[in-house]
């Protein structure tokens, strides 16, 4: 099904085998006026040659398709042409999530729930649609930078990563920040480090509500690293990663503990990485390192310099390597990362770091309170 509106300049084609939800995809879309549907269709199959004859800016995709389904699909496109996928899919259908997840895997830039006409909210799903469509469809100008103009070499580590020479600073505790086009960097992350790494990792990733538990199972297992969705009150360990949960905030205490909170939104956001990177910063002083990915805004860039001046090591993602170059912009243009690392050398380097320290246990990684807050 064409579509023509040569005056809007978002291309997008719709891949949705239900005709309620794909009429209704439509009418979101052609609502904004910078955005045209150049085309709909039911199957993967047809997915695949109306992206080789469009050429859209983007495709939003279902996973559930007759004959070849959107996983299928998306790794044939990614293959033969490739475009920014957006998955739109339907969280409360296990198999539909752990599709999604291995669809992002394939090629697929992130994950929204898809939208119903009688659903609560559906304003905000429709806003939250536009603006994903329109900081997605942009992903390809961002992936031409092979390289940039601010002089990020000069903060990379060397092939060699002589990490006698980066940092002598330990670290009890690693927070990590990401968001559009996180999922598969931190699959890139977890997979480089070992199953003896000493010491906990907080995850928070931005992802549209009732994703999150599929998440960190596809993560757990495409990483073969632990990881699960936090539970307050639940002591952090060395060698496990913990997913910040639906709706709440996820910071620690000095007695290694999470701490779940229903405070007001950071940056419009909750879970927000700022108020994680504030909760490391004030229960383990130095002694913790920050790490913030790929994603769009600018959550977490403020509280990442802060971490860099009490002395922790802070890592921000390479232009070259993030799917969106926002929160980890943000944080390289106020001097707020110590290194700047694609996501294997980021893996790297906390590996080797980690190695060169003893046993969490033997270093009493869980300060109280007070002793933390003497850093702070």
């Amino acid at each position: 099904m064409p579509f023509c509106e040569d005056n809007k300049n978002i291309s997008v084609l719709i891949v949705e085998d239900s005709p309620v939800v794909r009429d209704l995809l439509i009418s979101i879309l052609d609502s904004d006026p910078q955005i045209r549907v150049a085309g709909a269709v039911e199957s993967g199959e047809e997915a695949l040659r109306e992206a080789k004859r469009l050429h859209p800016d983007l495709i939003t995709m279902d996973v559930i398709l007759p004959g070849m389904d959107g996983l299928e699909a998306t790794r044939r496109i990614m293959e033969e042409v490739p475009t920014p996928i957006l998955i739109v899919s339907a969280a409360w259908v296990s198999t539909e999530v752990e599709k999604t997840f291995r669809a992002i895997e394939a090629g697929a830039l992130a994950v929204l729930e898809k939208p119903s006409a009688s659903s609560v909210g559906i304003d905000v799903r429709a806003r939250e649609l536009i603006r994903a469509v329109k900081v997605m469809s942009e992903v390809k100008v961002v992936r031409r930078w092979a390289r940039n103009s601010r002089g990020e070499a000069a903060l990379t580590v060397p092939d060699d990563l002589d990490v006698g020479k980066v940092v002598q600073q330990p670290f009890d505790v690693v927070a990590i920040g990401a968001s559009t086009g996180g999922p598969t960097v931190l699959k890139t992350v977890l997979s480089g480090l070992p199953e003896n790494f000493q010491a906990p990792i907080l995850i928070v990733q931005h992802m549209t509500q009732g994703f999150i538990g599929g998440f960190a199972d596809w993560l757990s297992r495409a990483s073969h690293y632990p990881v699960s969705v936090a539970v307050n009150g639940q002591e952090i360990r060395p060698g496990h990663a913990y997913v910040a949960p639906d709706g709440l905030h996820m910071g620690v205490n000095g007695f290694g503990k999470i701490v779940l909170a229903r405070g007001e939104p950071d940056h419009g956001l909750r879970p927000s990485v700022s108020h994680l990177f504030r909760s490391v910063l004030r229960a383990y002083g130095k002694n913790a390192a920050g790490v913030l990915l790929t994603g769009m805004g600018r959550d977490g860039a403020h509280e990442l310099k802060a971490m860099k001046d009490k002395g922790m090591l802070t890592i921000a993602q390479s232009r070259e390597s993030s799917v969106v170059f926002g929160m980890p912009g943000e944080a390289i243009g106020m001097n707020a990362a110590s290194y700047i690392l694609p996501p294997e050398k980021i893996a790297r380097m906390l590996k080797k770091l980690n190695a060169k320290q003893p046993p969490a246990d033997l270093r009493g990684v869980f300060r109280r309170p007070g002793e933390a807050n003497q850093d702070c």
